[in-house]
């Protein structure tokens, strides 16, 4: 763990900079690549620990995994995946994508992780590989085994995806090299985050994959067949590129990132959170800036498209000028942490009065002040401290280390834009 206190700038945050990869957009490149027909060549990888751990979970299942230059990696499938142990660390990505590709292998491969690892939810996805003919020893949480035969007869299951989409992704991913490829019904609430399983069918098609989707997102097809090995170059993650933009929203500055023509990430639910909060959002061809006027908008602001902000717009919210409230996000309790109980309690400590809804927050400012400010391995819970830095002196964030999980130099590239 890093104590990190927060930059607070004396003036306006301008200026520009460029953001990583997608995390998302990585990793189920790595996945895809991992599965396809022949070698891929990926350009613009992010270079973060879940990606790194992602990088030797394949290797661990045989795929070759080679640096041809900074950002460009060559992904070689093997002949057969073979039995492996994995460490999940705290990545969603790695214990919901990884385990379809285990079962692939001949033989049992045994999931661990860091010792948060174990509240993150994923016995729906292990539920629905075991309904496709995949034996899971406690499949309830990590720790788990995937025992492999070698193939997965696949067909048709039934989950409950309304705690991540990650479970749909995971087992869509992989359903091509199912014998009987896969249709996949979900029971219960609304699935989050439907901009991911979008990103997932996307470059399933990029890559030959007949995939589909009903018309009310609830069920999912994908034939069985090859998947196409195909060179990709990976978007920048956009909800980091946000996360950059807040310093011009709360400073009164303009900050400028590349920002992708076309994207299959939520990039409409992005910008236009950031104007409602106040921010002008100008894009560009390839890039956006975002200029503030000093005061943030307190707002009721909808992320079931966009969940990921939640922690950064919560803590605008608290330095809004009204009361604001977030919606559409009550999974994130089970995101690396419960974040609306983070939110709660790490806001509250500073000075704002929040409180819990069933999906989401209520928050109105207070009279912040500076002091501790708790990260719970979470990435964006300290960004969120780091936003909340911008204009509350002396926020002291317990672990700025909880960044690398998404840019592996958060710290630096923060205290560069704002001491600028």
């Amino acid at each position: 763990m890093r104590p990190w206190v927060a930059p607070t700038p004396a003036g306006p945050v301008t200026g520009s900079l460029t953001v990583p990869g997608s995390k998302s957009a990585t990793a189920r490149g790595y996945v895809l690549a991992a599965l396809g027909d022949g070698p891929s060549v990926l350009t613009g990888v992010l270079d973060a620990r879940d990606t790194r751990l992602m990088r030797a979970a394949l290797a661990s299942l045989g795929v070759d995994v080679t640096d041809l230059a900074p950002g460009v990696v060559r992904v070689a499938p093997p002949a057969v995946f073979t039995p492996g142990d994995i460490d999940c660390g705290l990545a969603g990505t790695i214990m919901r994508f990884v385990p379809a590709l285990a079962a692939l292998a001949d033989g049992p491969t045994r999931f661990r992780g860091d010792p948060e690892a174990s509240a993150r939810p994923v016995a729906p996805l292990l539920d629905g590989l075991g309904q496709l003919g995949v034996r899971v020893d406690h499949p309830a949480s990590v720790p788990f085994t995937v025992h492999g035969t070698g193939a997965v007869p696949g067909g048709t299951a039934r989950i409950d995806a309304s705690a991540s989409s990650q479970f749909v992704s995971g087992l869509l991913l992989a359903a091509a090299r199912f014998d009987a490829g896969l249709e996949l019904v979900h029971a219960g609430a609304r699935v989050p985050s439907p901009p991911h399983i979008r990103m997932t069918l996307a470059m399933l098609a990029d890559r030959g994959v007949v995939a589909s989707a009903s018309a009310n997102d609830t069920a999912w097809r994908v034939a069985p067949g090859p998947i196409a090995a195909r060179d990709e170059t990976i978007e920048p993650d956009l909800v980091n590129a946000a996360t950059f933009l807040a310093a011009a929203l709360v400073t009164g500055g303009a900050v400028t990132v590349p920002w992708p023509r076309h994207t299959v990430q939520a990039s409409d639910a992005i910008l236009g959170t950031l104007a409602a909060l106040g921010g002008e959002v100008d894009a560009r061809t390839d890039t956006v800036t975002v200029s503030g006027t000093g005061t943030v908008t307190g707002a009721d602001v909808d992320l079931t498209l966009a969940s990921e902000l939640t922690c950064v717009v919560a803590a605008l919210l608290a330095l809004a000028d009204r009361p604001g409230s977030i919606r559409g996000v009550g999974h994130v309790r089970h995101h690396e942490t419960d974040r609306l109980a983070a939110l709660t309690a790490e806001l509250g400590a500073r000075g704002a009065r929040v409180a819990e809804t069933a999906d989401g927050l209520t928050i109105a400012p207070g009279r912040l002040t500076g002091g501790p400010w708790r990260t719970y391995a979470d990435h964006r819970m300290a960004h969120a401290g780091a936003v909340l830095g911008l204009a509350v002196a002396g926020v002291e964030l317990d672990d700025v280390d909880a960044t690398t999980k998404t840019i592996a130099d958060f710290g630096t590239l923060w205290h560069t834009l704002v001491a600028a």
